[in-house]
């Protein structure tokens, strides 16, 4: 008997190797640190959802310094998570990302301005000052002031543009008169600072119809005409739009697998899970958003053509079911 119960061990353990040794190795680089935005790939992974998938998932934290799109170009990934913007700007420029799945099906980017500044309206924005991120977020701002009519460059026509830290800083210091905050991040980091939410006006870029995509899965366009990297692919997005849905339903216990993977400050990644739960979709590419996000891009002309094969519909059709 006791000769037979090692015999099973043994044999589970060589399974268990057997399985570890064949497991298939993807490389996911985020747009920044570890935080709520990404809950979902990190209760994945926590879970074991992309282990039950057969998959061996390295997940990389982003930084102010470092450009997903770049890491990908060069080899560092395998898929990436990035803006529609940023992504269909780096496809225009030689680098085609394809986006595979959209798990934010609602933007998060609004601009926040004190009750007591100079600006009340859209009209106010002329002669003032806004803080705007950079790094391929500035595009949907740029889109607005195109939408509006106004100048960038300054003046008293336009627009004073300020390259915003990730931070809100330029509302404390008075350095903007309106800065650029996302709904389950820097919002809260104002109110944090003293900023009372009746004591702000808010500018939410859904709201104004201004939204364009945010958080989507993207890979490198000829690495899809591999079947075996397509079957991975279904079966990451798979695995990620599992650990999506159990953040959305459990975000105090997804916050504590941001925190476990190196997120800072537990309660504000608690409070950033319960704001990105609103946004996050079925991970299926809204195609109307996507035509939204690639005229805007066009009018602006920070993409010199319009896009073909920017996007494919063939992993989420095999790894979502309606």
């Amino acid at each position: 008997m006791k000769k037979l119960i090692v015999s099973m061990l043994a044999g589970a353990m060589s399974l268990a190797a057997v399985q570890a040794w064949a497991a298939d190795k993807v490389t996911l680089q985020l747009k920044w640190v570890a935080q709520g935005q990404f809950g979902g790939y990190f209760v994945a992974k926590d879970k074991g959802f992309y282990e039950e998938e057969g998959l061996d998932v390295d997940i990389k934290p982003g930084g102010p310094d470092i450009a997903p799109e770049q890491v990908i170009a060069g080899g560092g990934a395998d898929v990436i998570v990035t803006w529609m913007a940023a992504a269909l700007s780096a496809r225009d420029k030689g680098v085609s990302l394809v986006n595979i799945a959209q798990p934010y099906a609602k933007s998060g980017l609004e601009l926040i301005c004190p009750k007591d500044g100079p600006v009340k309206t859209e009209a106010d924005f002329k002669g003032h000052t806004l803080g705007v991120w950079f790094f391929g977020n500035e595009y949907p701002f740029y889109a607005w002031m195109h939408k509006l009519g106004y100048s960038t460059e300054g003046g008293a026509d336009g627009v004073t543009v300020l390259k915003q830290s990730f931070d809100v800083q330029p509302l404390v210091q008075k350095q903007a008169d309106c800065i650029s905050v996302m709904t389950y991040n820097e919002y809260w980091q104002a109110i944090d600072a003293g900023f009372k939410p009746e004591d702000l006006i808010v500018f939410n870029y859904s709201d104004l119809g201004n939204d364009l995509l945010e958080d989507g899965l993207y890979v490198m366009q000829d690495k899809l005409s591999d079947p075996a990297f397509k079957d991975k692919m279904v079966r990451f997005v798979r695995a990620s739009m599992k650990g999506w849905k159990y953040a959305v339903e459990h975000p105090d216990e997804a916050a504590e697998a941001v925190m476990d993977a190196g997120g800072q400050d537990e309660n504000h990644q608690k409070r950033m899970m319960g704001e990105v739960a609103k946004l996050i979709g079925d991970g299926k590419l809204d195609k109307a958003l996507y035509e939204r996000t690639a005229k805007a891009l066009l009018d602006q002309k920070i993409i010199t053509k319009e896009p073909e094969g920017a996007y494919t519909t063939e992993i989420t059709d095999v790894a979502i079911s309606n």
